[in-house]
């Protein structure tokens, strides 16, 4: 394989599928779901929860539901529900007909929230939101009991009948289910089951006024579509006794199991959806698909695959433990898939101007230039080289240091796939500075090969035929913050604190190789020495722009190599 040679990583969930469908439970039968609320935009982090769901479900035979829940209607948009739909079937998924969503169970859940009540299990409380908290008591002391609690059935019928009605205020009442008040789980301490709030919904218009909380709508939602394996992350793993309270105290057609597993911690970034709508809103970001997002949207814009990102989510493997993942890692897999697929060509960022002295003034020559040279199918395209060429600026010294093997006056270089130069005369401007390059060539190294000599040079330069160079705007991403882990905040300070202030920086004058001219957005490239680059959205006719997907330098291969992990 490519890449790091490891055993597939540990995943508890899959051995818990096996048992069942070996001992027939639910008949053999696996239907998982993916559940997102439509608040935002999907980030990594629901990958992992992506491929675990419709890859398990793919891997059992069985089938993974597509369900929205839409039970907050003054959070959620039209816009995320479109971008969250279009991010799963990039990331190379798809639900077929089973698109669900939680509203399409507002009157059954309804219905089940009138037979609690009738059965004395639920009641519509008067407490406002503060006292509701006041009353729930903490980890060490017992709530209290609502002075509404015992409230007749009759009552609370009525109540709960004209809170659907519209006939009260927004937190003039809730129904609470009645569990416990007294449990060591807070969230049987008779949670809150429905809440009035007077908006209009994306989907059902101004149908309802009373929406269901999430915990009450989502073990039911799973059982009205079979759902046998409903996976979440940790978080919800002290919500699992009300997941089951609720399906053990009504009439449903099944009891799915909720199985809980760490979710994904990126370092050099922030998972949460209310941060990064922080981000978004207070414009430390272009917006959601900025490419410093850590959402799949703004990864799609960096450049990221998809089969990376999959490979990524399959290599950290599954488990109950919180940890922090490197990013070097993500970026690892992104290289790895990258390598194989991107073109190669030729782009210099900050060009220095060589004039190559004893090249024939108006000669053009179309020289040959591998694709691809992990992929032998790419094939070659030509590449023009003329008198007067562009170099990276960096890729010359005037007075170099001693393990400075580039370009340097007397000193001679190979460019890429052209011919051996030596720079003969440095050319400055009025401040000092070097604005050119005089140089001369060796026609008898022509596809860059040595001379018939024998003599050898230590560096290969890359470079663009200033004739034939288009312009580009070329964007330099780094990471969005500049601590690992920000959730360590100390001393007032927020994950805001940690922003990097170099995670962009913009070059307006880069010169490229004509092939890129007109490269539609979303094409791949590996600038040679540079690293992979992704046409931008922005791109015009007359413009194109480009992002840095990721640099060459592969710190996560040195770690590998330092533990002695195998690589091939």
């Amino acid at each position: 394989m490519n890449g790091l040679e490891t055993k597939v990583p540990p995943n508890f969930i899959r051995n818990i599928i096996v048992d069942d469908v070996k001992s027939g439970k639910s008949g053999g039968k696996v239907l998982t779901r993916f559940p997102p609320e439509p608040n935002g935009y999907l980030h990594i982090g629901h990958a992992k929860s992506i491929c675990l769901n419709f890859g398990l479900a793919a891997e059992f035979g069985g089938l993974c539901n597509f369900r929205f829940d839409d039970t907050n209607p003054g959070k959620e948009e039209v816009e995320y529900v479109d971008s969250i739909m279009n991010d799963v079937r990039w990331l190379g998924f798809d639900w077929d007909d089973r698109l669900y969503h939680a509203s399409d169970y507002f009157e059954q859940l309804y219905e089940w929230a009138i037979d609690l009540i009738k059965a004395g299990k639920a009641y519509v409380d008067s407490l406002g939101a503060d006292e509701v908290r006041e009353y729930r008591g903490t980890l060490t002391e017992a709530g209290k009991q609502s002075p509404f609690r015992d409230r007749p059935v009759a009552e609370n019928l009525d109540l709960f009948k004209r809170m659907r009605a519209g006939e009260f205020g927004d937190g003039e009442y809730v129904l609470r289910a009645k569990i416990d008040m007294a449990s060591p789980n807070l969230n049987l301490r008779d949670p809150v089951m429905y809440r009035i709030r007077h908006m209009a919904h994306w989907r059902t218009g101004d149908k309802w006024c009373i929406y269901p909380m999430y915990d009450y709508a989502h073990g039911q939602s799973d059982s009205l579509e079979g759902i046998t394996h409903s996976i979440c992350t940790m978080e919800y793993e002290d919500h699992r006794a009300l997941y089951d309270w609720y399906l053990n105290n009504l009439n449903v057609p099944c009891h799915p199991q909720q199985i809980e597993f760490a979710r994904l911690n990126l370092s050099y970034t922030v998972m949460s959806k209310r941060k990064l709508l922080q981000l978004v809103q207070e414009h430390y970001v272009s917006g959601w698909n900025d490419p410093r997002m850590p959402t799949l949207a703004g990864m799609r814009r960096r450049g990221y695959t998809p089969e990376a990102i999959r490979n990524f989510c399959e290599r950290i493997g599954v488990g109950k433990r919180e940890s922090l993942v490197d990013y070097g890692l993500l970026e690892y897999c992104v290289r790895e898939d990258l390598n194989l697929r991107a073109q190669r060509v030729m782009g210099v960022l900050r060009p220095l101007k060589v004039v190559i002295e004893n090249y024939p003034e108006h000669q053009v020559e179309q020289l040959d230039a591998i694709n691809n040279p992990e992929d032998a199918s790419a094939g070659a395209r030509k590449a023009p080289f003329s008198r007067v060429i562009y170099i990276e600026r960096d890729d010359f010294m005037e007075n170099p240091p001693k393990q400075f093997f580039r370009l340097s006056p007397g000193r001679e270089v190979r460019l890429r796939y052209a011919y051996f130069i030596k720079c003969v005369d440095v050319i400055k401007d009025e401040k000092g500075e070097v604005v050119e390059l005089r140089c001369t060539y060796d026609p008898a190294t022509r596809g860059g090969d040595s001379p018939p000599d024998g003599r050898k040079v230590k560096a290969t330069l890359h470079w663009v035929s200033a004739a034939h160079a288009i312009d580009a705007e070329v964007r330099l991403y780094d990471k969005l913050l500049n601590r690992a882990d920000p959730s360590e905040e100390k001393g007032g300070a927020t994950f805001k604190d940690f922003i990097n202030p170099d995670s962009l920086e913009v070059i307006e004058s880069a010169k490229l190789e004509p092939s890129l001219a007109g490269a539609p957005a979303g094409r791949r490239y590996q600038f040679e020495r540079l690293g992979y680059f992704c046409v931008d959205p922005d791109s015009t006719p007359g413009k194109m722009v480009f992002n840095r997907t990721v640099t060459l330098r592969d710190t996560w291969a040195k770690v590998a190599k330092a533990e002695g992990i195998k690589q091939s």
